[in-house]
């Protein structure tokens, strides 16, 4: 599947003007519907992506699709080492042939992940992007905001949606680059083992508050550093219903019965004023009430009475 989550491998990009045909379609329906402030995110996943679907159309030397092919991973070759159905073109006065895979698809040059994406941003921009989308392979601020810094040497008020994704393992990454803070600042590190940072017993360390505290800054930080003008968070209730689903079940199968769930959950619901902790209501049953109030007037069989036991939440 060509198309993947940015935190996955095998991620396939499209040339540009495939992608601005989306952004100006996009724009054009903020038109027809009468939209005067909606906003396009263009994201573009080329850090980590090392595949393309096709050659880019080139018309003139230096122009767009001519950058993105410049990208391409290619071997030169003469005329005579040409296979049946070999695709090559010309670049700079020479004959070369681009890398291709079995599956048909094409392959940059190693290590051009972030300058494709600088340029991704940039000419995302100029097609009519109001907002910028970096997948990136950690969550590293001085990584994020060296790819923004250049992008804003070419349009300064570029600004960035950042998604703080559940994908990342936040703990191990923020303990590495603790570590090798630690290192540059020639601070001690011989308790700790940059390979096995993930250890609970490092739970309670110094390098582990240092990287905590990192985590707890790293939206201010990003905002600051590298324009980030929105953080999401993709996919948190995905892990949190996950979570609490897995530790009720431990604590109501386990020796604490019922009581796993009173103290753990409603308990919980009722002194922080979470509404769900009265569900029929959160399901619509006082609605549905007023709709049996009006069709059958005082014959109706209304679920909000003085019996039910919402009531005991009051």
């Amino acid at each position: 599947d060509e198309k993947q989550c940015g935190h996955q491998d095998g991620k396939v990009t499209v040339p540009h003007s495939d992608f601005h045909a989306k952004l100006r379609a996009l724009r054009y329906a903020f038109l027809e519907l009468g939209i005067d402030n909606g906003l396009i995110v263009a994201r573009t996943d080329s850090e980590g992506a090392g595949l393309t679907k096709e050659i880019a159309v080139v018309k003139e030397p230096g122009d767009q699709g001519d950058v993105y092919n410049s990208y391409l991973d290619v071997e030169e070759i003469d005329v005579s080492e040409m296979a049946e159905g070999d695709v090559c073109f010309n670049r700079n006065g020479k004959l070369v042939r681009p890398k291709r895979l079995p599956s048909g698809l094409y392959q940059f040059r190693p290590g051009t992940g972030e300058e494709r994406c600088v340029f991704d941003c940039i000419e995302a921009i100029k097609a009519g992007a109001d907002l910028l989308w970096i997948e990136t392979a950690t969550p590293n601020v001085a990584d994020i905001a060296g790819m923004m810094n250049e992008v804003r040497k070419e349009i300064p008020d570029a600004k960035l949606v950042y998604n703080n994704s559940p994908s990342f393992n936040w703990t191990l990454n923020f303990r590495q680059q603790a570590y090798d803070r630690w290192v540059e600042a020639g601070q001690d590190v011989s308790g700790y083992d940059r390979q096995d940072l993930m250890n609970a017993k490092y739970d309670d360390s110094a390098l582990a508050a240092d990287a905590d505290d990192k985590i707890r800054t790293f939206q201010a930080d990003a905002a600051r550093e590298a324009n980030i003008f929105h953080h999401l968070i993709t996919l948190p209730t995905y892990h949190t219903a996950a979570l609490s689903t897995d530790n009720l079940a431990k604590d109501y199968f386990g020796d604490q019965g019922m009581l796993g769930y009173v103290a753990g959950v409603q308990r919980k619901e009722i002194r922080q004023g979470i509404a769900c902790v009265k569900h029929q209501n959160m399901s619509g049953s006082d609605i549905g009430d007023d709709h049996k109030e009006y069709f059958a007037g005082e014959n109706a069989l209304k679920a909000g009475g003085a019996k039910n036991t919402s009531n005991q939440f009051s």
